[in-house]
């Protein structure tokens, strides 16, 4: 099975560092990001890669020319500077032809148990299956009746509401519903996906921090650096 790694954003959130690379290639630990990906998905026996590029994307190129030591397979492909999610996954259709596959960003490090996504997607038999988890919450809730607090919880993911895990198994149909290079992943082809009730979810209740400003690089900096990286599922 091959796994596709949108890799092609400006990364305009965090752009102290991307000014000089691409997103996923912002070191963890002295490894980009993206090869950390790449180590979650070889865990679960998943070494073939199309890495979908964008910006800067010839550093992705030049960096797995040089240092692919974990004999896997790559395809650094250019999907564009300006295309949106679901265009870049439309240009690779033909490299993933008549397969199921996986999906993830080049920004996300969750230890995902891709082996059970897949599982789990093989029993849905829907289009899709996408990773479902929910935020760190930020704030408690108050709730109003009228200027009176009627209650305060402190903040749990408990009140939250599931959002995208970014960790996908897909069936090729799903190119039938990507109409170019303007089309987005999430707010129109999963949008379009789940009114067809072809979207299912798997849930991740497991631990992540994202990579958006230099405090997360400098927390997961320190949580890699400490030994306790919770996405590292290899040896």
């Amino acid at each position: 099975m091959k796994a596709v790694i949108l890799a092609g954003g400006f990364g305009t959130r965090i752009s102290e560092e991307t000014k000089f690379r691409p997103k996923p290639m912002i070191e963890i630990g002295e490894k980009p990001i993206l090869w950390h990906i790449m180590k979650i998905f070889a865990a679960h026996k998943i070494d073939e890669f199309i890495v979908c590029c964008g910006y800067k994307g010839e550093m992705i190129q030049k960096y797995f020319d040089e240092n692919n030591s974990e004999s896997w397979n790559i395809k650094t492909v250019d999907t564009g500077l300006n295309t949106m999610t679901g265009g870049r996954i439309k240009r690779i259709e033909k490299l993933i032809g008549n397969e199921t596959f996986c999906l993830s960003y080049g920004d996300d490090l969750k230890n995902v148990d891709v082996s059970e996504l897949i599982n789990f997607h093989k029993k849905q038999k829907k289009i899709v299956t996408m990773t479902i988890t929910k935020p760190i919450p930020r704030y408690g809730i108050v709730k109003m009746n009228g200027d009176m607090v009627e209650s305060i919880k402190e903040k749990s993911k408990d009140y939250e509401n599931w959002i995208n895990g970014g960790y996908f198994s897909l069936e090729p149909e799903i190119f039938e519903y990507i109409k170019g290079d303007k089309s987005q992943l999430e707010n129109e082809v999963l949008s379009n996906l789940s009114i067809a009730k072809q979207v299912c979810g798997f849930k991740y209740f497991g631990e992540y921090y994202p990579l958006d400003t230099p405090y997360d690089k400098k927390r997961l900096d320190e949580i890699w650096n400490k030994n306790e990286a919770y996405w590292k599922v290899w040896d």
